[in-house]
């Protein structure tokens, strides 16, 4: 049900699975402009930027492109504004992927005047707004209008504007067949939010739970990421993200019966994942698992499992790992008697 007092954020989140064809057609659409870039100044590699949410998006989509065989690395807008060089050498040789919700954010927009000083030549905006002054600098802009949110906390812009960076990657790599098989997200989406949504509110709810841990290993590190800030924003819980098999080495030491471990579980790397998980329990803690396919066995033997069941590869689903995980945080939010809508000190985007 719609709580009246804190409507946006949840009208956000359930939204997702309506919003996401426009990002795919958005996306689809500049598939073939992207390439013909590509072409006539293939770079050294690409350069993912953001902040915050953004930085954590580019941390997944820079892993999703060496997956595909590119060169790219992802940093905070803010380290590629005042250092440049020193964190990035050769800028004139790799592309800049600037992405902002907002396309307003002075350290994306200052990145990108730092990158153009060092000689640098493609910039890419990823934003939800087609007259900031991010689209307005960059060669070419992928804009998803209907993502826009009067949240502060992003939730459907961030997973609009991934899938926009799943196809530019795809237009890059001459995956032309990428935009079809996103086509049955939507409608998965909605499934997962109708099936899975009392389990958020439940766990959101559950008192017993003071600590909140997320673990992802590559694409799914930077969703881990997200869930996390999700979770700190929303709801002021102690939250962290770990790749998961560091969660051994150190911090899982936290773990006892007032810790929830979340693990977002991979095709490559399950085993591995699960196992973590299945440890964590047997120290007390409780444990939820987000996997494509599988029984509670093979996933560690969570005391929660959802099961996202969509036939596509790790790479392709990225965007179902997220919204039951956002309203996890928002139920939290509302068990602490908190305005998800309006997070402490937060505003929707930094402008210095």
């Amino acid at each position: 049900m719609l709580s009246s007092s804190h409507p946006h954020t949840y009208q956000e989140i359930l939204s997702q699975p309506e919003v996401w064809p426009e990002a795919l057609a958005v996306g689809q659409a500049s598939m073939p402009r992207i390439r013909a870039l590509w072409e006539g100044n293939r770079p050294g590699g690409l350069l993912f930027i953001g902040c915050g949410s953004t930085y954590y998006l580019s941390l997944t989509a820079a892993a999703l492109a060496r997956r595909a065989g590119l060169m790219a690395s992802a940093m905070p807008a803010s380290e590629v504004w005042l250092l440049g060089e020193e964190v990035w050498p050769g800028q004139n040789r790799v592309w800049l992927i600037a992405v902002s919700r907002s396309g307003e954010t002075s350290e994306t927009l200052g990145a990108v005047e730092t990158f153009r000083r060092a000689g640098g030549q493609v910039v890419i905006a990823v934003t939800c707004e087609p007259e900031s002054e991010l689209a307005r600098r960059a060669d070419w802009a992928l804009v998803v209008p209907g993502a826009r949110e009067q949240s502060i906390a992003q939730t459907r812009s961030f997973t609009s504007m991934l899938l926009l960076c799943q196809l530019l990657l795809a237009g890059l790599a001459g995956d032309g067949g990428l935009a079809e098989r996103l086509r049955v997200l939507p409608a998965l989406g909605r499934r997962l939010l109708d099936q899975y949504g009392g389990l958020a509110a439940a766990l959101g709810g559950d008192g017993r739970v003071e600590r909140f841990f997320f673990l992802g290993n590559g694409p799914l590190y930077g969703l881990a990421q997200e869930a996390m800030l999700k979770m700190k924003e929303m709801s002021l819980s102690h939250s962290e993200a770990f790749h998961t098999l560091e969660f051994r080495h150190g911090p899982k030491s936290l773990v006892d019966e007032r810790a929830l471990v979340v693990g977002l579980l991979s095709d490559q790397t399950q085993p591995q994942e699960a196992a973590v998980l299945a440890e964590m329990r047997a120290l007390g803690g409780h444990t939820l698992a987000l996997a494509n396919e599988g029984d509670a066995a093979s996933c560690g033997d969570p005391e929660y499992l959802i099961c996202l069941g969509s036939g596509l590869r790790t790479a392709e689903r990225l965007v179902l790992y997220l919204p039951v995980l956002q309203l996890l945080a928002y139920h939290r939010a509302l068990a602490r008697g908190l305005d998800p809508d309006q997070p402490r000190h937060l505003s929707a985007a930094v402008v210095l």
